[in-house]
């Protein structure tokens, strides 16, 4: 330990456990030696590791440091132990990879032969964390020449190309266990080299070398990537699944390494071009070749091209040791053919102010009494503004019935959308009352039927109501958490009981919070249940969507442009299969939860069964309330649950099944909170609040797209 001159020093870091006793009396005598630095930045260290989501495990937070003594630095640096140091430095690759995918790739041991484009590689996969062991192999030592794509300094010159890497990727993790052979690949060091190994990067100059790489990769079934920089090649030879496959892929044909030793660069050319496919190369690249030996010395290379070879390789790397899907074959990652296509990009869609809708001045000035009834009838809300209604007029009658293909799968034998039908058919009383028309109203299993008396309309002597109805609107913005008045809630409850539902109001804090988590929770399923999700989003528009006469505008939803930008990326399904995929997504409950808590009070709709009838009258409730809510200044956001509508445990699997069981129990904590009856159903939640108004209106279909008959 003393001499520091020991081989395998010139490139190895040594490190010392302060506890061992021999370690820290090697540490203490270069303590002692003036001519080294030494650097302690532990607290700050520290600091990162105390402040990573989630909080690391306790054994990672109480490891022992470490101090390492850098010999071709005369450097000593106090850092974490292996493990603290991995988890830190490597936080940032979360979620890019996986804490199980780094695991794994954190066994790999892949060999490198090469070190002018595989210094950028091996370096790549140092900075990513994506390997256990490196071993590099080359015989040549740093020019000058080499500096145009090597990542070394003039310092480096003459020190052999395999230590240059060593030492840098010591530098970035010194606890990375690197081998090298500073005599490249030889017959006599190429056993040594391959055993053991998962992978192998060839990336040599010597064409002999090369097939004699792949010969013995493939006789050990041990597979070969190599990335060429022009126009960003990449070779990818399965051998660890196809142990007979040809090298090269068969396009040199029978080639055997004996018979390339000794060529010189000019005899190299023919067959390098055959390799690489001459009608492939880059227009500057084949001009170069004719070149070679007369104006050039070699063929030429790119710095940038060789860093994104470690970036090409790195990707399958990743791709290789974590199972993911990887042939044999070859691609060409050509940044000049993508950067040909350059092209201003599509509008981002963002919200545009929609009008605020005209049908209550058209209910003020229309002259057709019946159509005023059905006007108002449409205007009533439904579950992503489906509208799944139909209106059938026969002489006096109208009856209001659901349109079973306007269903979604939370409306679970189309429970929800008989609450459609019964705020639809709250919101034609209502007019049928004012003009002094209503008659009857008959409520069955198939809807409502509402009778209009003979004559013509009598004048409106009291338009509170009516106003109410027409003017009702969705209010999502955040509230101010203001109490509810007691007067407020009083009302609130006789409107639902004059419907023939009851209206259970949560007002305390805790009650707010605690049915603010179970909604985020049912909201985050949604998001990670691939149908659910499709039909959540199915029910946005967009501008310029087609039906914008239906669903749900986004310019309506209380939103900044942050979270519409947000909206963007969770809209996508393949992001969010693999947040489900990490079993995450915390922060998918979080703007419900938000808006749940700056809520005055949640009104949640309850009726005494569970059959069609019942959820037509909760639906009329639920109007009833919502208008009153209106007409009392409070703005009203509907809130439907994942879990609202399921009953049965089956239909809990027909919702998710994976979180089947998960959203049973979210169902069993709403209703224990509401102290529900167990044969009481929920026909909707109700979100009331003191929030800034709003005039928007979600646009609906014209009468006549619901009128049959």
């Amino acid at each position: 330990m003393n001499d520091r001159t020991t081989a395998g020093n010139h490139w190895k870091p040594v490190i010392f456990d302060e506890t061992d006793a021999t370690q820290r009396a090697a540490l203490d005598e270069l303590r002692r030696d003036s001519s080294l630095t030494f650097m302690d930045e532990r607290q700050t260290q520290r600091k990162g590791l105390h402040s990573l989501l989630p909080s690391p495990e306790q054994s990672i937070l109480d490891e022992r440091d470490r101090w390492v003594f850098f010999p071709w630095r005369k450097t000593v640096v106090a850092l974490l132990g292996p493990n603290s140091f991995r988890h830190l430095r490597l936080a940032r690759n979360r979620n890019k990879i996986t804490l199980a995918e780094q695991n794994s790739l954190g066994d790999l041991t892949i060999g490198i032969i090469g070190l002018s484009v595989g210094h950028a590689i091996a370096h790549t996969l140092a900075l990513e964390g994506i390997c256990g062991t490196l071993r590099l192999a080359d015989f040549d030592e740093i020019e000058l020449s080499n500096l145009n794509r090597i990542p070394a300094s003039i310092l480096d010159l003459g020190v052999n190309k395999a230590v240059v890497a060593a030492r840098r990727i010591a530098e970035i993790d010194p606890y990375l266990r690197v081998e090298i052979s500073e005599d490249g690949i030889t017959e006599n060091t190429i056993d040594d080299f391959f055993d053991g190994l998962d992978l192998l990067v060839e990336e040599c100059d010597s064409l002999d070398v090369k097939v004699r790489a792949r010969e013995a990769a493939r006789s050990r079934r041990i597979p070969v990537l190599m990335e060429t920089s022009d126009r960003g090649l990449l070779d990818v030879e399965r051998f660890d699944l196809e142990p007979d496959r040809p090298v090269f892929h068969g396009v040199l044909g029978e080639i055997d390494s004996t018979s390339l030793r000794g060529l010189g660069t000019r005899d190299k050319i023919p067959i390098v071009l055959d390799q690489l496919d001459a009608s492939l190369l880059s227009a500057r690249m084949a001009a170069s070749m004719v070149e070679v030996s007369e104006t050039i010395e070699t063929w030429p290379q790119l710095g940038g091209d060789v860093q994104l070879g470690g970036a090409t390789i790195a990707a399958a790397v990743r791709r290789f040791g974590t199972g993911a899907n990887l042939p044999s074959g070859r691609i060409r990652i050509d940044l000049d053919t993508h950067l040909d296509a350059l092209a201003a990009p599509n509008p981002t869609r963002r919200a545009q102010q929609p009008s605020v809708d005209t049908a209550v001045d058209a209910h003020r000035t229309s002259v057709d009494p019946d159509a005023l009834v059905l006007d108002a009838a449409r205007r009533a809300p439904s579950g992503g503004n489906s509208q799944p209604w139909t209106f059938t007029r026969d002489a006096r009658t109208v009856r209001i019935g659901v349109d079973r293909a306007r269903t979604s799968t939370l409306d679970i034998a189309f429970r929800g959308s008989y609450v459609a039908v019964g705020a639809a058919a709250f919101n034609a009383r209502v007019v049928a009352s004012a003009q002094g028309r209503l008659d009857r109203t008959e409520v069955t299993e198939r809807g409502v039927e509402i009778t209009l008396s003979a004559g013509g309309p009598q004048p409106v002597e009291d338009r509170r109501l009516l106003d109410g109805v027409l003017e009702r609107c969705t209010n999502r913005e955040m509230g101010t958490g203001a109490p509810l008045d007691a007067n407020i809630a009083a009302d609130i409850a006789a409107a639902a009981a004059a419907e023939g539902g009851r209206a259970v109001l949560l007002t305390a804090p805790e009650s707010i919070a605690a049915a603010a988590n179970v909604l985020a929770a049912a909201d985050r399923i949604r998001y990670l249940t691939p149908h659910l999700h499709r039909d959540m989003f199915s029910e946005l528009r967009w501008p310029g969507d087609l039906d914008p006469d239906r669903g749900i505008e986004v310019s309506t939803l209380g939103i900044d442009d942050a979270d519409l930008s947000k909206l963007e990326i969770v809209k996508r399904p393949d992001v969010m299969e693999l947040v489900h995929d990490w079993d995450a997504g915390a922060a998918l409950g979080t703007d419900m939860r938000d808006r749940v808590l700056s809520s005055s009070a949640l009104a949640v709709i309850v009726v005494p069964g569970a059959t069609a009838e019942h959820y037509i009258r909760g639906g009329s409730a639920m109007e009833n309330v919502w208008v009153t809510a209106h007409l009392h200044g409070l703005a009203v956001q509907p809130v439907s649950p994942a879990f609202l509508y399921a009953r049965t445990e089956e239909e809990y699997r027909q919702l998710s099944t994976h979180h089947a069981e998960t959203l049973q129990q979210l169902s069993f904590e709403f209703r224990t909170l509401l102290e529900m009856e167990t044969t009481e159903s929920v026909a909707l939640v109700l979100r009331l609040s003191c929030a800034p108004k709003t005039t928007i209106h979600s646009r609906r279909l014209p009468v006549s797209a619901s009128v049959s008959g």
